[in-house]
């Protein structure tokens, strides 16, 4: 990952911690004006450093300092063209054979270009593809290997390719079909669809969202190449302030002089199942002696399903859960993650204690006293009207999904005799 911090101690020990505008017109869904984080991603690794000779003194205590490893790759990766030369990139963008994206390519484009898939400078080639579908990383030139489990490509139909031709170069239009980027010296394959879905998923089996959604109808081949983005990716839907990236996060781990940081990465409004677990981890890296801990709460900003919560519904959802105290505003920060979502599947850690009557973890040894509540089960009873367990949500947090449902409900229910009329 690009944006790990390295908590480094005096003993020879590392451990890192690696929307659009609203719809309905009877919700406000007002974010405030002001971030309300403080942070970003990573995930959690522990890294094994080779055995040395124990110095001969030691500190009577640890000592911890804040520094942030290098990301994947070397440099951290930023493809947006400077301004200074936005003009002449744009007007040779027009003149070369034109690749139309969709809304999703669009995020993958936003995710490159920004250094949140480093060391990655473009859609994958085929040699690039081939090693992340199959081993799951990549060789670099120096002979490094990173992680690189997700392939990202960029998918052609044969109308496109044939408009391509011999040209070594794409301009990359918008679904509106204004210019966001060069492709240079492109590569163009077969695009293996089962095999890509077999190999990512684990299944070809139907039901997969972003397989139905994006892979089936796709062009069958793949364009790969060096991006250069012509401006910085924006949304314009009143969360770009959200969206802070790599180097503005890095930036801001520096400034807070945080010697860990932990991330929770969701889809899904926040309930306490997700604040235990991160208020547990913040305990746990204080207990081993960390001073300040930083949580990065890294909602997912790309492409959900059709029955999820809205992002900005869930950026709303977000700030009262952390104006009621569920997490603490002052060690965390709320930044959104801008990749699409590929749906993997569920994997439960915590669970409604129906003794205590609270999110708990799970205790196999009285395995009937616990209920899961999955992110289905709890948009639908947001959608009935129907209240979780005293204890899953904070009150300010379930009122933003019920008002949501609410005016959902009532935009249908007004649209259902317009379609009767016509």
């Amino acid at each position: 990952m690009s944006l790990t911090i390295k908590s480094h101690f005096a003993y020879p020990t590392y451990l890192s911690f690696t929307t659009k505008p609203s719809r309905f017109t009877g919700y406000n869904t007002k974010i405030r004006p002001n971030s309300i984080y403080h942070f970003n991603p990573l995930k959690l690794t522990y890294y094994q450093p080779k055995k040395m000779q124990a110095p001969v003194q030691y500190s009577p205590a640890p000592v911890i300092k804040s520094s942030l490893i290098e990301p994947d790759g070397g440099a951290l990766v930023d493809l947006v063209v400077p301004e200074g030369e936005r003009g002449a990139k744009t007007i040779e963008a027009e003149s070369l054979p034109k690749v139309r994206l969709t809304k999703i390519d669009v995020e993958w484009v936003h995710v490159i270009s920004e250094g949140w898939a480093n060391p990655l400078k473009g859609f994958m080639r085929e040699d690039e593809y081939l090693q992340s579908l199959h081993f799951n990383s990549l060789r670099l030139k120096d002979g490094s290997i990173v992680n690189m489990s997700l392939p990202i490509v960029l998918a052609i139909d044969d109308e496109t390719k044939e408009r391509i031709g011999s040209s070594s170069h794409v301009g990359l239009a918008g679904p509106d079909g204004d210019l966001i980027a060069i492709l240079r010296s492109i590569e163009i394959y077969k695009h293996n669809k089962e095999e890509r879905i077999a190999r990512t998923w684990g299944t070809t089996a139907p039901g997969l969202p972003y397989v139905e959604e994006v892979i089936i109808p796709a062009g069958n081949c793949l364009i790969g190449g060096d991006l250069e983005v012509l401006k910085p990716v924006k949304y314009n839907d009143g969360l770009d302030h959200y969206r802070l990236s790599p180097k503005q996060l890095r930036k801001e781990f520096d400034r807070r002089n945080a010697d860990a940081v932990f991330a929770f990465q969701l889809r899904n409004p926040v309930h306490n199942g997700h604040a235990l677990l991160m208020n547990d981890t913040r305990r746990r890296l204080l207990e081993m002696g960390f001073k300040n801990p930083i949580l990065l709460l890294h909602p997912l900003g790309g492409f959900t399903k059709a029955d999820d919560v809205p992002l900005d519904v869930r950026m709303e959802q977000h700030s009262k859960v952390l104006e009621d105290g569920v997490l603490d505003p002052e060690t965390t920060i709320v930044a959104i993650f801008p990749s699409p979502m590929h749906y993997a599947g569920p994997t439960e850690v915590a669970a409604y204690d129906m003794v205590a009557k609270k999110m708990a973890f799970f205790d196999p040894s009285r395995a009937k006293d616990f209920l899961f509540i999955s992110g289905t089960k709890m948009r639908t009873y947001a959608r009935t009207g129907e209240n979780p367990p005293d204890g899953f949500m904070c009150p300010g947090g379930w009122e933003v999904l019920v008002k949501y449902y609410e005016s959902l409900q009532a935009e249908e229910a007004t649209q259902q005799p317009a379609a009767v009329s016509s």
